[in-house]
């Protein structure tokens, strides 16, 4: 390869960060908040019944971005395994960041506010969308370098943990979005 192929080939890591950052400045731009308003970022926020929720570093949902990047591992090695890893992160990193768009929709949101235990969800500040996204190229590597049992492992832990504490996981998360259920609505409010 010359100099001039190699200066001039499409990088994977560029073309994640550059996703990354169109999704920053896209949420900008439609009036998402930057970070939490109410003025300080916090590592972690563990009170999910609250207007600070999804608006920090991490919180109660940020295993489930984890978890997706276990899943679009798995897809991506399946259907495109002859593609580089960089280049499958690449387009994990469009599918999760295309998904914390239509999520941070008025319409997604209202349907969030309607459906589920999120009665206080006003969308994600743009920092937690970012590093909703990092957890998911987290898991995504850690899928990459772990045994599939493992893998397997850490969703039914991630996903028993936050069931069990806070009444909400990705399953759950799902299921309330696309076919919201009284007795899970009712289970996940504490009656």
């Amino acid at each position: 390869m010359t100099d001039r192929s190699a200066r001039t080939r499409l990088d994977p890591i560029l073309i994640t960060l550059g996703i990354v950052l169109l999704t920053a400045a896209w949420l900008l731009w439609i009036g998402r908040e930057p970070w939490c308003k109410c003025g300080y970022v916090k590592l972690w926020h563990g009170q999910i019944v609250s207007a600070e929720n999804s608006q920090h570093i991490s919180d109660w949902y940020s295993p489930s971005h984890i978890i997706h990047g276990f899943l679009f591992f798995g897809l991506l090695w399946l259907l495109a395994r002859r593609l580089s890893f960089g280049w499958r992160l690449a387009i994990a990193t469009l599918v999760e960041c295309a998904w914390e768009i239509v999520e941070n929709s008025d319409a997604v949101i209202e349907r969030y506010r309607s459906v589920t235990i999120s009665l206080d969800y006003y969308g994600d500040s743009v920092l937690n969308t970012v590093c909703d996204v990092l957890a998911m190229m987290l898991g995504f590597w850690l899928a990459s370098k772990l045994p599939v049992w493992a893998t397997v492992a850490l969703i039914i832990l991630f996903e028993g943990a936050t069931m069990w504490i806070i009444r909400d996981g990705l399953a759950l998360n799902v299921l309330m979005l696309l076919w919201p259920l009284d007795s899970v609505a009712q289970w996940q409010a504490g009656r």
